[in-house]
């Protein structure tokens, strides 16, 4: 299965005790890096948010945000603390008392003193069941996103491999047509010199340079890249860091057969597998 790791996922629900919205986007990297925004009313949740993310995500950098609002009817109750406000009264009628001035009590000015004023306490125990539940459905979306934008890269890889291919079926028929060329070019230098040649030597000559600019290895191991592609897309895990080192290998066998190339024809179909192997590894980037 093949997951890109760019996605974005949205989900909301609005409830008789107020709101809630997750977002969640992922981004590549090199491993799984998650950042939670939680609002303080729930930051209870981040580690079982954290822990199913987890499960579900092996690879990139994922940030989720959670929007909690309270209904205007289930914001917090404000409580008088009476036992509080006892005493701060007993203690304004000691202090005017000693300073031998009365004076009635400001209803006001009480109220503001600290401490006077409580807030209930809110049931969140809906909410965090919520939140949670919520959170499953995001995570779950982005999934999908991120599996849709997986199998398009997928079959663009597909499609510069089998265009790989056939540069190297191609390239292979023409290496003794290249040879045989290189042969009567020589052939045709000496006796343009007219100078008489030891034909066992010069034959011996061609050898050598036929083995220098073999290129049947670099072939062969491109072809055996082309059937492990094909096997690492069949894996059920992620598998973007075995292809990022696919890439390299059949870079490292484009430069080795352009370095080797005795003719234009070789060293054009170098460029052009070069082109099509930068094109998949910026794509690979992406996959998780």
């Amino acid at each position: 299965m093949t997951n890109s790791m760019t996605a974005f996922s949205r989900s909301s629900e609005e409830h008789v005790w107020g709101s809630l919205v997750w977002e969640l986007r992922s981004v590549n990297h090199r491993y799984l890096d998650v950042i939670i925004k939680l609002p303080e009313e729930l930051r209870s949740i981040e580690n079982e948010v954290r822990k199913r993310l987890n499960k579900k995500i092996k690879r990139g950098k994922v940030e989720c945000n959670l929007r909690y609002k309270a209904a205007e009817n289930k914001q917090s109750k404000l409580c008088v603390n009476e036992e509080y406000v006892d005493e701060v009264m007993r203690a304004c009628q000691v202090i005017s008392t000693k300073l031998h001035q009365p004076s009635e009590m400001d209803v006001i000015e009480v109220l503001k003193w600290p401490g006077v004023l409580e807030s209930a306490e809110m049931d969140l125990n809906p909410a965090i069941n919520s939140a949670l539940s919520l959170f499953d459905i995001a995570i779950n979306n982005m999934l999908e996103s991120r599996q849709s934008e997986g199998q398009r890269l997928q079959v663009m890889i597909e499609e510069r491999c089998k265009a790989m291919t056939l540069i190297v079926s191609t390239e292979r028929q023409r290496q003794p047509l290249v040879l045989e060329k290189i042969r009567k070019k020589l052939i045709k230098k000496v006796e343009e010199l007219k100078i008489n040649y030891d034909k066992d030597r010069f034959e011996q000559e061609l050898v050598y340079i036929a083995q220098k600019m073999d290129v049947d290895e670099e072939l062969d191991r491109l072809e055996s890249h082309f059937v492990e592609v094909e096997e690492i897309f069949k894996r059920n895990e992620p598998v973007g860091r075995r292809l990022d080192f696919i890439m390299q290998e059949f870079n490292r066998e484009a430069n080795t057969l352009g370095s080797k190339s005795t003719d234009i024809e070789t060293t054009q179909a170098a460029v052009e597998l070069k082109v099509l192997i930068e094109q998949m590894r910026e794509q690979v980037q992406n996959i998780e």
